[in-house]
């Protein structure tokens, strides 16, 4: 075996050998008494959580486009206007702002995600459990109990399917099928987070039919809406009973999908063992992208568990990760923050780890999503802000209408600026020519006209927005805007104009890009402080404690502000760092520190960047490594010390992993640029970079002993080199030039493979 591969073979073998345990799996002595602490299983349509309920086994079920989508109350009223908003806060009369626009996100139940429902066994005849393992390798929960009797499930990688085979049971054993509360005492909690009673929805209970060993609930919902789930079961054997369910969902006008019952009873001539190779299959797939392995075993545990979450909730042709995916909550009441998609920074941070950990087209079910959605985003572009190209609303359903809440995130102007960076990622981590022609560069065009209609020139002769905002500063109060560019809308649009320019020229389209560039020159320096901080707008400092580091965007994620650039642009990355890490963490979320691990790793702080995130991964998480947002530990690392689940953190915290250990964002390849000096022993496998280029590298006894780089498509790149000299041990199509920086030219064919050893050996 290559030497690069050594340090991973017990790793990548305890991932693909399904009958092993391995380090990183779940493991308990107990099922979970509680939804958010359950064992997660998903495909990224459908989800499910194994717990227990009282003295009962429960899955609770779940499928990403069940959602009451109704129109937020109230909020198309002739003044949803920016222009009507622009004079509002000119004559500093915003009480009827959030009146109209804030308030309805707070009152009105719906619209919402919603929950599927759940299926009960009675084990009470059992005794306890003994053990509950979720194997990563081939996402399969195992559940003991001490009499002999043994649970395995899943949720079908492909196919929308959970299956479920209890071995060693003694007489019989039916599922219950269990609705959502719809129906009940009719509370309204005025808590978005907390979540209102499911009564408020105002549905009839659906009907749940027994037909043999069969048993189907229907359900209607607004408008037409409608979702079925059904569960068949049969006797394997004497002690053994296997068994299947599915959810369909069905939309007024929209194609129809196969039913639940139809989708289950096709699975007559399988069984679940045959169908378990298949989804094994898949995950072993999935698996082999990439690997890591680092000497802190809390952090690695984490990357996995959160890799294991990202293949369990995103697929190309799913909803996308929305704020807890396929596990909505299963406790009679509506999800946290309605369980929608918040563009505000929750989906963003939820996709950064797809890129460089080189899972590339489940990242695509995100911006399919948004090209299935433009028409509607186009729609609110022209009715909100009374113009044309792609805006897209800061909160929104399944289909992306909007739904109101803090409109200075809510109906932010630079949304889909932020939303570009991630067709951008696709771009660049793939250099795919056809996406670039036919999805990136549509959607920066668009959203550059877009920013290019609604700015103006100021007296200074500087391109601005009349109004501008930082997500959540100063909350939803009128001097939560700014009449300057606030350092966020700043970056979001230098990135906007920035990348369509070089986008425009990839496509050899000069002309366009010249009038991107002229538009971005027009545009200001960065508001900092004296003391060379980032600002939150040049009339506001840095100063307070805040869970959205909104003031560093252009430091990261936009890559705008670079430690490469050199000492000017360094001191500003510190001081910018250093003033938000000692104003401190009371008001931040689990999130906060994962962003701010990943910033402290573009700052080439690896003791900062890994602190932060073994903060976020042994306090604000559950036992089954959902991000809970407070503080569990009550230690002092933050006020907020609630639990209400949502997944950005999880996968900004395995962002910020692979950024310690790979970074080509400043136009070369850098290996392990920021990891902790005590890291001795470190290597990884297939991490991505920008440039369609795959990098394997192994530090070995202190010093990084090999690299291996593969050319996906071909091109070119330079890679600084992490050792002094380098023996090229084996170059199949790289063209090595090298350089007196310590850096080398690199230029591959389509799948060249160039290892490189250190020269000590």
């Amino acid at each position: 075996m290559n030497k690069l591969l050594m340090s991973l073979a017990l790793c990548v073998a305890t991932m693909t050998a399904y009958s092993q345990s391995s380090p990183h799996d779940m493991q308990f002595d107990k099922l979970a008494p509680r939804w958010d602490e359950a064992v997660p299983l998903g495909n990224g349509l459908l989800g499910a959580l194994i717990w227990q309920k009282g003295d009962h086994l429960r899955f609770s079920l779940d499928r990403a486009d069940l959602w009451d989508m109704r129109p937020m109350k109230g909020l198309h009223r002739k003044e949803f206007s920016y222009q009507w908003v622009i004079g509002q806060v000119e004559k500093k009369d915003y009480k009827p702002v959030q009146q109209y626009f804030d308030a309805p996100y707070d009152n009105e139940a719906a619209p919402s995600k919603i929950p599927g429902g759940a299926l009960e066994f009675d084990t009470r005849s059992w005794g306890p459990v003994q053990s509950v393992h979720l194997t990563l390798a081939n996402a399969v929960c195992e559940v003991n109990w001490k009499n002999g009797t043994r649970l395995k499930t899943f949720v079908d990688a492909d196919k929308p399917l959970g299956w479920f085979r209890f071995e060693n049971v003694n007489g019989d054993l039916a599922p219950q099928l269990l609705a959502p509360q719809y129906q009940g005492k009719v509370t309204n909690s005025g808590d978005p987070v907390g979540g209102d009673d499911l009564s408020r929805l105002g549905y009839q209970q659906g009907s749940i039919i027994e037909t043999g060993n069969s048993i189907t609930y229907h359900q209607a919902g607004w408008n037409g809406f409608t979702y079925d789930i059904n569960v068949r079961w049969k006797k394997v054997n004497a002690t053994t009973i296997e068994g299947v369910w599915s959810i369909s969902s069905q939309y007024p006008g929209q194609p129809l999908n196969v039913k639940a019952e139809k989708v289950t009873a096709a699975t007559a001539s399988t069984n679940f063992s045959q169908q378990l190779l298949a989804h094994s299959s898949w995950w072993q797939h999935f698996w082999s992208k990439s690997a890591i392995h680092v000497p802190d075993t809390l952090l690695e545990k984490q990357w996995y568990l959160e890799q294991y979450k990202f293949g369990a909730a995103a697929r190309k042709d799913a909803p996308p990760i929305s704020l807890q995916a396929v596990w909505t909550a299963d406790n009679g009441r509506i999800a946290p923050w309605k369980g929608d998609y918040h563009h505000d920074l929750n989906t963003q941070l939820s996709y950064w780890p797809a890129y460089s950990a080189n899972h590339l087209e489940e990242a695509m079910g995100y911006l399919n999503h948004l090209e299935k959605n433009k028409a509607n985003y186009q729609r609110y572009t022209k009715t909100y802000f009374g113009t044309t190209g792609i805006a897209v609303p800061g909160v929104t359903t399944l289909d992306g209408t909007e739904m109101g809440g803090w409109i200075q995130y809510s109906l932010s102007p630079t949304v889909s600026s932020w939303l570009g960076q991630h067709y951008y990622l696709q771009w660049r981590y793939s250099m795919d020519q056809k996406f670039l022609k036919e999805k990136a560069y549509p959607w920066m065009k668009g959203a550059a006209s877009f920013l290019e209609s609604i700015t103006i020139i100021n007296a200074a002769g500087h391109r601005q927005l009349k109004i501008s905002s930082s997500p959540e500063i100063n909350d939803n109060d009128l001097s939560a805007w700014f009449p300057q560019n606030t350092n966020y809308d700043l970056a979001l649009m230098k990135f906007t104009f920035s990348k369509a320019a070089e986008l425009a020229t990839a496509l050899k389209l000069p002309a366009e890009a010249a009038h991107w560039n002229k538009i971005l020159a027009q545009f200001d320096d960065f508001a900092l402080s004296p003391n060379q901080e980032l600002m939150f707008a040049p009339t506001m400092s840095y100063n307070q404690s805040h869970r959205h580091f909104s003031h560093m965007m252009a430091i990261h994620p936009l890559g705008l502000i670079k430690w490469e650039d050199g000492a000017a642009a360094q001191t500003i990355i510190k001081n910018s760092i250093h003033l938000t890490d000692s104003m401190g963490p009371d008001y931040w979320c689990g999130y906060s520190y994962s962003w701010m691990a990943n910033l402290k790793a573009r700052a080439k702080d690896g003791e900062g960047a890994a602190k932060d995130l073994q903060i976020f991964a042994r306090a604000f998480c559950s036992i089954n490594s959902f991000h809970l947002n407070g503080d569990q530990t009550k230690s002092g690392l933050s006020k907020f010390q609630y639990r209400p689940f949502t997944l950005e953190g999880n996968f900004a915290f395995a962002a910020g992993l692979q950024e310690m250990l790979l970074q080509s964002y400043a136009g070369f390849i850098a290996i392990m640029p920021a990891i902790p000096a005590a890291w001795n022993d470190v290597s990884f496998e297939n991490l991505r970079a920008e440039g369609a280029f795959l990098l394997s590298a192994k530090k070995d006894g202190g010093q990084v002993a090999e690299v291996k780089i593969v050319a996906e498509k071909g091109g070119r790149t330079r890679l600084k080199l992490p050792f002094k000299t380098y023996l090229a041990a084996s170059n199949k199509g790289f063209d090595i030039k090298n350089t007196e920086d310590g850096f080398l030219e690199l230029t591959g064919k389509p799948g060249a493979v160039l290892v490189l050893k250190n020269g000590y050996e």
